[in-house]
């Protein structure tokens, strides 16, 4: 006579395969991004397991989970870059009226109007060289370097398009034995060569 082991499990729970677990684009994930994904997951049971691509999670949120605040955004242009998460709409700064948090999509975990469990665009990271490359150029990214931030190619221009003028102080400048002094501007705009 076979015996079965039934197992009840009381509560909600989130599972990771093994598959991902053993990945080289999980295996280079910072401990922010781990702390991320779990307080995602965490979202997602919050919604009963529904609304993945809709999950609202705040910078205030992933603090009270215990993330650095200066850590969120690197952790979540890594977890993006690696293929874990999708910022399906970016939030939006502002007063407490108009502001908008992220709202995130787990790539792992399936989402309304997906035929397959999830699209786990993780598993595009084939080696670990690849992974480590990949974690830290996003982590190193910001709004002035852009270069493997979410993936995508970045916009550069040409340089700023409005650069600040130079301020001068208006001291005079000690020339050699010539005994000239240097023409300045007097604060009319006109060229003043007189000798004091």
């Amino acid at each position: 006579m076979r015996s079965e082991l039934k197992i009840k499990i009381g509560a909600q729970f989130a599972s990771r395969t093994i598959e991902m677990l053993e990945s080289s684009a999980y295996g280079v994930l910072s401990l922010s991004a781990r702390r991320i994904l779990d307080r995602l997951e965490i979202e997602l049971a919050h919604h009963g397991g529904k609304d993945n691509g809709k999950l609202p999670v705040t910078y205030d949120q992933f603090q009270e989970f215990g993330i650095d605040r200066q850590a969120i955004g690197p952790a979540l242009r890594e977890l993006q870059a690696l293929g874990f998460i999708e910022i399906t709409e970016p939030g939006r700064p502002g007063s407490a009226e108009r502001r908008t948090p992220n709202l995130f999509r787990i790539t792992y975990r399936p989402s309304k109007g997906m035929k397959t469990y999830g699209s786990n665009e993780w598993r595009r990271i084939q080696t670990a060289e690849q992974a480590k490359l990949t974690a830290k150029g996003a982590r190193e990214a910001t709004a002035e370097n852009p270069k493997f931030q979410s993936g995508k190619t970045p916009r550069l221009s040409g340089g700023n398009p409005h650069p600040k003028p130079s301020i001068h102080s208006g001291e005079t400048h000690t020339t050699g034995n010539g005994g000239e002094t240097p023409t300045t501007l007097d604060i009319s705009g006109r060229r003043n060569r007189d000798v004091a």
